[in-house]
C-alpha cells in the first residue's frame, strides 16, 4: 500500500491502512483541509469536481462530495470527465477551486485528488503546504445543517470544452475534415473513450476505430501511453490502414501518436510537433521542463523563439510560460499547454492542433516526425542507501563538471554541446534518476553510463 502526498494534492493505493493508503480517513482529512483552504484564500464555496472512470472513482466520490458539503462548499459535479476539462470549468462556474479524482497514467489500484485553484491550475508549492499542514492539524469546523453545501450535476462540459478547442484561431476543422483521416483510438477504457471519438467527431473525422473506449476502469494495458503498452494500438493502425493512432492516459492530460506504419511518433514529440504549427503561425517563445527533449529548443530557435527550460512538474512549467510570456509549452510526456486555451496539459487541444498540422501539411504522420531533429532520452536510475546524502553527491558531480553549462534548479542538468545528462533526486525512495539524451541512442547510453561511474568513483572515495 502507499500514499504520497505532494504540493498538488494526494494519491495512493485504494485500501489498507489509514495514513499507509488512499482511504475513507484520509480522503475525508485531505478534502477537508483543500476545502477550508478554498474558503479561507479565495471567500467562495463552490468546488468543481470530475473524474477519470477508474473503478475506485464512484466511491472516491461519494467521500469528497460530501466531506465538501459536511463544511458549507457547493459541488459543481461534472461526473465521468478529464483533467483539463475540470480546469476549464473552475474558472467558468466561479469557482474557488477544482478536485480531479484520478490517479493519472498509474495503475487500477491507485487513485488521487489533484487540486486546483480558482485559476483552474493547479495549486502552487506555498498553497499545497499549507494544505497538507492544515490536514495534519485536523482541527476542523463543519457546518450546522441549515449551512450544509448543495450539490449540482453538469453534463455540459463535454460539449463546451469541445467548442473551445473549436473556436481556437489555429484549429481548422474543415482542413481536418478534407484531410478524411482514418484514426485509430486507445483511450484506455477511461473517460478519453468519451471524450476523444466526440472531439474528432466534431473536427469531421469520419473514420474512427475505437480500441479500448468503454468507460469502466478495467485497464486492458499499464495505462501510461508508452510505445511498451501501445501495441494492440499500433497492430490496429497497421490492420486497418490507418492514417496515425491516437492514445491518452486515463485523465486525458497527456497525449501521444502512432505513426501509418505502426512505428511510435514518440511521446517527447508531441510537444514538438504542436509546437511547430503553433509557432509557424505566432512565432515566440517555448518552455518546457529539464527532462524532455532538446528538439523543442531546436524548433523554438529555428522559428526565432527563446527556449527556457523549467523544473519537472506541471506547474512549474507554468510558472516559467507566464514569466517568459510563451505562447506554448508543456513536457515531454505528451502534455500540451496552449495558454491560448488554459494554462494546463490539455490533450484535446494537442490533438485539434495536431490534425490540423497535419492536415495543412499534407504530409504521413512518419514522415513529419522525420522533419525534427532527432534525439534519443535514456532513462536509468541508481539506487543509494537510505543514509546517503544525494545532496551532497550532486554538488560533488557538479564540481566534476563545473566548466560545462548546468543548472541545478531541480537537481542538476549538464549541458554537452547538444546532448544534455539531467540527474534528481526521488522524493520518495532512495535513488537518483539520471536522463540523458543525445543524438543516437548508444551516444545518450554511453552519457548515461560515465555519469553513473562518476558517481560510484565519488561513492567509493567517500
Amino acid at each position: 500500500m502507499a500514499l504520497i502526498k505532494s504540493i498538488s494534492g494526494i494519491r495512493g493505493t485504494i485500501g489498507g491502512l489509514a495514513g499507509n493508503g488512499l482511504t475513507p480517513t484520509d480522503i475525508v482529512k485531505f478534502t477537508s483541509a483543500y476545502g477550508r483552504w478554498v474558503i479561507a484564500s479565495t471567500g467562495k464555496n463552490k468546488v468543481v469536481i470530475g473524474r477519470d472512470a477508474r473503478i475506485s472513482g464512484e466511491m472516491v466520490r461519494n467521500l469528497v462530495v460530501g466531506t465538501l458539503q459536511s463544511i458549507g462548499i457547493d459541488v459543481v459535479d461534472l461526473g465521468l470527465s478529464t483533467t483539463p476539462t475540470v480546469e476549464i470549468a473552475v474558472p467558468d462556474e466561479n469557482a474557488g477551486g477544482g478536485i480531479i479524482l484520478t490517479a493519472s497514467h498509474n495503475p487500477k489500484q491507485w487513485n488521487a485528488l489533484k487540486l486546483l485553484n480558482d485559476k483552474g491550475e493547479f495549486i502552487s508549492d506555498q498553497e499545497g503546504q499549507l494544505v497538507l499542514s492544515m490536514a495534519e492539524e485536523s482541527d476542523f469546523e463543519f457546518a450546522e445543517v441549515n449551512s450544509l453545501g448543495k450539490v449540482s450535476y453538469d453534463d455540459t462540459y463535454l460539449q463546451k470544452h469541445i467548442e473551445k478547442v473549436l473556436a481556437l484561431p489555429l484549429v481548422n476543422a474543415e482542413a481536418v475534415r478534407n484531410a478524411n483521416f482514418k484514426i485509430a483510438i486507445d483511450c484506455v477504457n477511461s473517460s478519453g473513450g468519451i471524450f476523444v471519438p466526440a472531439l474528432l467527431k466534431a473536427l469531421g473525422v469520419k473514420t474512427i476505430y475505437e480500441l479500448y473506449c468503454e468507460p469502466d476502469g478495467e485497464f486492458p494495458h499499464n495505462p501510461e501511453p508508452l510505445p511498451e503498452n501501445l501495441i494492440d494500438l499500433s497492430r490496429m493502425v497497421v490492420a486497418k490502414k490507418a492514417d496515425l493512432g491516437i492514445a491518452v492516459d486515463p485523465d486525458v492530460d497527456r497525449l501521444c501518436f502512432v505513426c501509418e506504419d505502426g512505428s511510435m511518433f514518440g511521446e517527447e514529440y508531441t510537444l514538438v510537433a504542436v509546437s511547430d504549427y503553433v509557432l509557424k503561425h505566432t512565432p515566440g517563445n517555448t518552455v518546457s521542463n529539464l527532462s524532455s527533449t532538446r528538439a523543442l529548443r531546436d524548433v523554438t530557435e529555428s522559428a526565432g523563439g527563446t527556449y527556457n527550460a523549467a523544473a519537472v512538474g506541471e506547474v512549474n512549467v507554468v510558472n516559467k510560460m507566464k514569466e517568459t510570456q510563451a505562447i506554448i509549452g508543456g513536457e515531454g510526456n505528451g502534455g500540451v499547454i496552449y495558454p491560448e486555451s488554459h494554462y494546463g496539459r490539455d490533450a484535446l487541444v494537442g490533438i485539434a492542433l495536431f490534425l490540423t498540422h497535419l492536415a495543412i501539411s499534407r504530409q504521413s504522420v512518419s514522415v513529419l516526425r522525420a522533419s525534427y531533429p532527432a534525439y534519443y532520452i535514456s532513462k536509468n536510475k541508481i539506487t543509494l542507501t537510505p543514509e546517503m546524502d544525494i545532496d551532497s553527491l550532486l554538488l560533488e558531480v557538479e564540481k566534476r563538471y563545473e566548466n560545462q553549462p548546468h543548472t541545478t534548479i531541480d537537481g542538476l542538468k549538464i549541458e554537452f554541446d547538444k546532448q544534455w545528462v539531467h540527474l534528481r533526486k526521488s522524493n520518495t525512495e532512495p535513488i537518483i534518476r539520471i536522463y540523458s539524451e543525445s543524438s543516437s541512442e548508444t551516444g545518450a547510453e554511453y552519457l548515461a553510463q560515465k555519469i553513473i561511474s562518476d558517481i560510484k568513483e565519488i561513492l567509493r572515495l567517500t
